[in-house]
């Protein structure tokens, strides 16, 4: 296979397959088909999901009886469930143009990834008043922990503590939409690709897009290197930003980087299965598949102040001085709050 490549951030080359996709609904043949793979993947820590209705949260309409502790709340959630698995089987379900599925990833993906966020890693989040409740705005964070299980715990962060429940959209790097059953399942939880048209598309609907400019560099980073950021690219998601006049946003995330301690990494492997590298942990692959269980960390995901854009005149995207300057901002902001997070922790597990 060959090696894996990251369409940079700053390129402004569509999304393969050339004209995007509008709206559709899927056929009944197409929906059974994604539901299949969906549940053959979701022991994945894979994706994402969106907060369940209020009724069926726990605790919810207890004290009237009506909720779970009540035949009313029991008999709501047996009818939601059988109304999701009809509209699955006949398709009567949307998708936008990037192949998002707000309903699936709202009661099926975030479902399986809260368990994780809450019960695993106890995340704790800090600066959720820093994303707008409207409008669209760019996050931008550190990237580690050799699988990106960092991306989909900020997506849970994002829509489960924000006061408007906002869905967070990923910006991808291509090998995601190359893995037989992943692409699927990125395209459906929101997840596109990590290309300048795709991001500016999102940011002028007004949506929460999330970017992590290390890409493999952060991810795939030696243990000794950790909390250490790498080169955040030319600039590329700055230049959107002000082209859609969108605040960034910086966040920085404590936890991820020692699920997997990377301690080697063995480049051969990497270039047969075309990856860009191939993981060598204390526990994988001595231990198998065992040895593919992320160590439960205790994390900390902070929002950092929007940097606004909004002052700045049209033609200033296209002055390499101001993107690097202020790249060089957002980098250093998140670089900072690490190591401010980093001081205040008491332990990596507690």
């Amino acid at each position: 296979m060959a090696d894996a490549k990251i369409i940079p951030f700053d390129d402004d080359r569509s999304r393969p397959g050339g004209s995007p996709r509008s709206a559709r609904r899927r056929s009944p043949a197409h929906s059974a088909a994604s539901a299949v793979g969906t549940a053959a993947v979701s022991a994945l820590p894979g994706q994402l999901d969106a907060e369940p209705p209020e009724q069926d949260r726990p605790g919810a309409g207890e004290a009237d009886g009506t909720g779970p502790a009540g035949d009313g709340g029991w008999e709501r959630r047996i009818a939601g469930g059988l109304a999701f698995l009809r509209r699955r089987v006949t398709g009567e379900y949307d998708v936008d143009e990037f192949g998002y599925d707000e309903e699936l990833t709202d009661q099926v993906l975030m479902s399986m990834l809260r368990p994780m966020y809450e019960k695993y890693f106890r995340v704790e989040v800090k600066g959720i008043e820093n994303i707008p409740s409207e409008g669209g705005a760019l996050i931008v964070s550190n990237h580690s922990g050799t699988l990106p299980l960092d991306g989909l715990m900020l997506q849970v962060a994002v829509h489960d503590n924000h006061p408007a429940g906002r869905h967070l959209r990923l910006l991808a790097a291509d090998l995601v939409f190359m893995l037989p059953v992943v692409n699927e399942l990125a395209r459906k939880a929101g997840h596109t690709l990590a290309c300048t048209e795709d991001a500016e598309r999102l940011l002028g609907r007004g949506e929460i897009v999330g970017v992590m400019p290390e890409g493999f560099k952060g991810i795939g980073k030696p243990f000794g290197e950790r909390y250490k950021l790498q080169r955040f690219g030319r600039g590329g998601f700055v230049s959107t930003a002000l082209r859609a006049g969108v605040p960034i946003i910086p966040c920085s995330i404590v936890g991820a980087e020692e699920i997997y301690p990377m301690i080697g990494n063995s480049k051969t492997l990497a270039r047969l299965l075309g990856f860009p590298y191939f993981p060598i942990t204390p526990t994988f692959p001595w231990l198998g598949p065992l040895g593919a269980v992320p160590l439960p960390t205790k994390w900390t995901i902070q929002f950092g102040e929007p940097i606004s854009t909004s002052g700045y005149p049209l033609e200033a995207a296209d002055d390499p001085m101001l993107m690097f300057n202020l790249t060089d901002q957002v980098r250093e902001q998140i670089q900072h709050t690490l190591y401010k997070l980093l001081v205040q922790r008491r332990s990596v597990f507690f």
